[in-house]
Order: C-alpha cells, then sequence, then structure tokens
C-alpha cells in the first residue's frame, strides 16, 4: 500500500517566504474580472435599460409584441399595466413589463 502514498521528504528553506498571492495570480484574477465585465454585466445592463426605456416611452397607438409572441396596438396605459387591442374589440391587459418589442408603425396591417 505504500506506492498510494508518497513520501513528503521535502522541507521549506529557513528563509524562504510562504506562498502567497503573487503577480501572476493578481493578473488572472484582474483578467476574470474583466471578462466577467465585458462579457456578461455590460450587454445585460444594456439590455436592461433598453427595455426600461422601451416600457418607458410607450404611448397609445404604439404596436408591440409581448414576451408571449402577442401583437397588438397599445390602448391605454397606466403606471403597470397596459391594454392592447389585439384584433377588432378584442383588448387583453397585459404588465408592462412583458412587452419586449416595439414595431413600426402599420405592421399589424400588414399582417
Amino acid at each position: 500500500m505504500s506506492f498510494f502514498i508518497s513520501s513528503a521528504v521535502a522541507q521549506t528553506a529557513e528563509g524562504a517566504a510562504p506562498a502567497g498571492f503573487d503577480a501572476m495570480s493578481l493578473i488572472f484574477l484582474v483578467g476574470f474580472v474583466a471578462i466577467f465585465y465585458l462579457m456578461i454585466w455590460r450587454p445585460q445592463a444594456k439590455r436592461a435599460k433598453d427595455h426600461k426605456n422601451l416600457i418607458g416611452g410607450l404611448n397609445v397607438g404604439d404596436e408591440v409584441v409581448t414576451n408571449g409572441g402577442i401583437l397588438g396596438k397599445v390602448k391605454k396605459v397606466s403606471d403597470e399595466f397596459i391594454v392592447l387591442e389585439v384584433s377588432a374589440g378584442q383588448e387583453l391587459k397585459f404588465q408592462k413589463g412583458a412587452v419586449v418589442a416595439a414595431l413600426p408603425k402599420g405592421t399589424l396591417k400588414a399582417i
């Protein structure tokens, strides 16, 4: 069974500093943080800002798409809800956060 256990024969020198945080570790840490920021955090913050601007700019008459894929024209806007007209005389109430995109005017007539 001794072939599974390696012998620890080496000793540390008297004046050797303990292994700690060296320059290479710092470079990897900074690199990891930079990659995390550039690839994950910044794009997500940009998408959240764009969505917030979209929600804040909703007006009556805008044509939008919800996260469920429902297309409709905004008939009423309140603080947290909107009313969409999805077909003639058919209106549905949604939370503002459900809107994912605004469509160009006339898109609903073309479909």
